[in-house]
């Protein structure tokens, strides 16, 4: 059974605090997706001017060049788990260590054209891997549904990984999702568009759960 998880993405401060405090009435998990423009080709809230309600378990993707340059701020925010580009030219061996001792869950994103096999280290020390489908900084883009091809790739290579979806997700392909082996479904736009948010995340998870042929 797939976790239905929203996503946060937004540079507005007022429009991110708004989302966290409705999310966190229905939502135990939330992700925050940042963005300071080296990596991606927009910019988020600054990660070091917000704080996480308190019982929520908060994800962070950070979409840097250079992730470690946020370091400090991660491990002052302590989520539950930091999601780091395998992409991205940095010291991600070090990066880890030092989230895992400080008690962070470590997540692995995978770019459309990153093939598994090729951070199969990464994949081996991470606790989650996410697959992403998507348009990197943006809300609402078309869903790259090959990329489910990458489930047995990484479960081939760590069979035990939490593995996320980020990427186009909603009411039309959550089911497929889940039924491809998807642990964490990030949803983005799906939720932050619609008029009844609780009402659409509800519908989210009753669909993911739904057993039997995709019809």
């Amino acid at each position: 059974m797939a976790v239905i998880c929203p996503a946060i993405l937004t540079d507005d401060p007022a429009v991110f605090q708004a989302q966290l405090e409705e999310y966190k009435t229905f939502s135990r998990r939330v992700q925050i997706d940042a963005s300071d423009g080296t990596f991606a080709p927009s910019t988020t809230v600054p990660i070091n001017n917000v704080q996480f309600p308190e019982g929520l378990n908060v994800d962070i993707h950070v979409m840097s060049a250079r992730p470690s340059d946020h370091l400090a701020t991660i491990l002052a925010l302590k989520p539950s788990l930091c999601i780091i580009h395998a992409e991205v030219n940095d010291d991600l061996a070090s990066l880890t260590n030092e989230l895992h001792n400080a008690g962070i869950k470590v997540g692995l994103a995978l770019l459309k054209g990153t093939f598994p096999g090729k951070v199969k280290e990464l994949i081996v020390n991470a606790d989650h891997v996410m697959i992403f489908a998507g348009d990197l900084g943006h809300q609402g883009g078309n869903i790259d549904m090959l990329q489910v091809e990458k489930v047995p790739l990484i479960r081939a290579i760590k069979p035990d990984v939490e593995i996320g979806w980020d990427g186009g997700s909603n009411l039309s392909n959550v089911r497929a999702l889940a039924h491809a082996g998807i642990d964490v479904v990030n949803v983005g736009s799906a939720l932050s568009r619609a008029a009844d948010k609780a009402a659409m995340y509800q519908s989210l998870v009753a669909e993911s759960e739904k057993k039997g042929v995709l019809v």
